[in-house]
Parts: C-alpha cells; sequence; structure tokens
C-alpha cells in the first residue's frame, strides 16, 4: 500500500523503477509497462474523485438554489402583503405590478442575452413558453394547493390588459419580424397599463386591511430582498440542474426545452405556491397576471427596441396558439366561475404535461 501511495503522488516512472522488486520479470522489461499502468490509474483516479467532486458541488448548488427560492418568496410575498396593508392597496395589484414584474426578471435577462447573442428562437420562445408556464404550470400547482378565487371587477382590467397583450403577441409571432416601431408599441402599452392600474385600484378585493405595523420603507425592501433571493436562486439553480444534465450525457436540445424554460419561471413558481400556501390567492393570481402582461409588453418591447429580431416561424406553428388558448381558458374560468378550483389546477397541469409531450416528440 505504501508503494502505491507513493505511485500516485510522485512521477509515475521514477516511482515503478524505484520500487520495482523484479517480481515475475527483469525490471527493464516489465518496468516500462508498470509506469504506464501507474499512470492510467492515477490519472483515472484522479478523474472519479474530480466526477464526484463535481457532482457533490452541483447537487449542493442546486440544494441551495431551491433554498434561497423558498426563502425569498416567503419574503417577496410577507413583503408585497406589507405594503398592500400599509398603502391600502389591493393584494391583487401588488401581485400584478410589484410581485408579478419582479419575478419576470430572469425572463428579462435571459431574453435579451439571447437576442444579443443572436437566438431569437430563445429570445422569443422564452417570453412565450413562459406565459405557458405561469399559467398551465405554475396556476395549476397554486390552484391545487389552494383554490383560487378572484371576482370579475377585480380581474377586470387586468383581464383586459391580459387579452389585448396576448393578441398584441399573435400579432408579432404572424409578422414574423420585432422591429423598433413595434418595440415602442409595446413598451408604451406597458406604461399606459401601470398609470391606469395605480390610478384606478379602488374597490378591489382586499384593499381595506388596515394599516401594516411595520413601516413601508421595511416593507419594500424585504419585498426587493424577497425579489433578489429568488432571482438568485433561480439562477444556481438552473446553471447547477444544466451542468447536471450535460453530466448525465441529456441533449441540449431537452436541456433548453425543459430545465432553461421552467427555470426562469421559478420564481413565479414559487412565489405563487408561497402565497397560496399563506392564504395569499389574490397574489398567486395577480402574480401570473403581471408576469404574462410584462413578459409580452415589456421584454418583448425591449427586445425589440434594443435589438430588432426575427420571429422563428416555428413559434407560429404550435407554441403562439396554446399560448392563446391557456389565457382564454384562464379569463373563461375567472369571467365564468370567479375561482380556478383544484379539478380546473389539475387540468391545467395534464394540459402543460400534453403540451411538453408534444415538444419532447
Amino acid at each position: 500500500m505504501g508503494v502505491e501511495r507513493k505511485v500516485c503522488v510522485m512521477e509515475p516512472t521514477l516511482a515503478w523503477e524505484k520500487y520495482n522488486w523484479n517480481w515475475y520479470s527483469s525490471p527493464i522489461v516489465l518496468g516500462g509497462a508498470r509506469s504506464q499502468l501507474s499512470r492510467m490509474v492515477c490519472s483515472s483516479t484522479r478523474g472519479v474523485v474530480r466526477s464526484l467532486e463535481s457532482f457533490t458541488m452541483l447537487y449542493l448548488t442546486l440544494a441551495f438554489g431551491f433554498i434561497l427560492l423558498i426563502a425569498g418568496g416567503e419574503m417577496l410575498v410577507r413583503g408585497a402583503v406589507s405594503v398592500a396593508q400599509r398603502f391600502w392597496v389591493s393584494p391583487m395589484l401588488i401581485g400584478v405590478t410589484l410581485v408579478g414584474f419582479g419575478t419576470s426578471t430572469p425572463e428579462l435577462v435571459t431574453s435579451l442575452q439571447a437576442a444579443f447573442d443572436g437566438l431569437p428562437g430563445i429570445a422569443v420562445g422564452n417570453v412565450v413558453g413562459s406565459n405557458i408556464a405561469n399559467i398551465l404550470l405554475i396556476l395549476g400547482v397554486a390552484a391545487l394547493i389552494v383554490p383560487i378565487a378572484v371576482t370579475r371587477k377585480s380581474f377586470q382590467r387586468d383581464g383586459i390588459a391580459l387579452m389585448l397583450a396576448t393578441m398584441l403577441c399573435l400579432g408579432v409571432v404572424l409578422w414574423g419580424a420585432m422591429d423598433r416601431w413595434l418595440g415602442a408599441v409595446l413598451v408604451a402599452g406597458l406604461v399606459g397599463y401601470l398609470v391606469f392600474a395605480c390610478l384606478n385600484h379602488e374597490g378591489e378585493d382586499g384593499e381595506a386591511q388596515g394599516p401594516s405595523p411595520s413601516g413601508w420603507f421595511g416593507a419594500v425592501m424585504l419585498a426587493v430582498a424577497g425579489i433578489e433571493m429568488t432571482i438568485a436562486g433561480a439562477w444556481l439553480a438552473v446553471g447547477a440542474a444544466v451542468d447536471l444534465a450535460a453530466l448525465w450525457g441529456v441533449g441540449e436540445t431537452v436541456i433548453g426545452l425543459t430545465v432553461v424554460a421552467i427555470g426562469t419561471s421559478l420564481p413565479e413558481l414559487v412565489t405563487s405556491v408561497v402565497a397560496a400556501w399563506r392564504g395569499q390567492s389574490a397574489i398567486a393570481f395577480g402574480n401570473v397576471v403581471g408576469s404574462n402582461i410584462y413578459n409580452i409588453l415589456g421584454i418583448m418591447g425591449i427586445m425589440a427596441l434594443l435589438r430588432p429580431i426575427s420571429v422563428p416561424p416555428q413559434i407560429a406553428v404550435l407554441d403562439i396558439w396554446v399560448m392563446v388558448v391557456a389565457t382564454l381558458t384562464m379569463i373563461g374560468l375567472i369571467v365564468m366561475y370567479q375561482r380556478i378550483g383544484r379539478w380546473a389546477g389539475a387540468t391545467l397541469l395534464v394540459a402543460y404535461a400534453a403540451y411538453s409531450f408534444v415538444l419532447l416528440g
């Protein structure tokens, strides 16, 4: 055993020449073979150790990313509720604006990076795919935890804005190009929506809850810190998951369709789940609606202004229509039943599984 330890530490040839005891033949005959074998054994051992260390570090990074996501989602919901109480603003409005837009930051960064790298499929596909995941996956999971109840009156403004934004997105995809003038129209629409939402939020559900015992600055900082933690957690989790998938030999296309697409929506998923678990269904629902509006008007608009790109024709074949149908289904559930129950949530999840199966098939 002592000889083997020295072989791994020392130069292999010198080690075998020094500790070759002429076991079965002359050291001149077998010394070279043993030195070559020692190199192979030591190299293989170091490779295994490095692989084990890589897997261990990636799993630890993935776990830490999920911890940040959960903690950040909890802080974001607490801070958002405190802001709503402090300023006598409805949780629905806070969910649509502060929470919804804040959790869409990963999509913004990812799409902008892809646009500047000349990858329009990822840039536009990230927006469309995230909107599909927000409704079918995230809203489905949240509804399974706690049925989401929203009145027609509180959803009227945001539902109309979401429907108009979705139709604009459909038009952009069918048009096939994202020019700067089109980006200006989208961003102007987002600004107009924000101004209108802030000036016309009276009488919405959950507004008169009384002032929060904590200061408004602390509540805002708590929400901002929650957004930062969810974004950092998503970045760590997505990066670790992509590296693990690569180490396991999973193809790049599969990684892009699964890990990256869902990964940029992890902040929305965790925030909506935490909000639903805490009984804040208005924030959970507003998070999805606000994120989808911002993805279309904000992210696509900013992309078009900074880096005009073409829209891949493949998106017009299936994905955009799935997004439109999913949006209409969500709006229809609220208009007809004023709630999204557990059965509806399960149906949304089944629809997302079917859509993913078609993509991967």
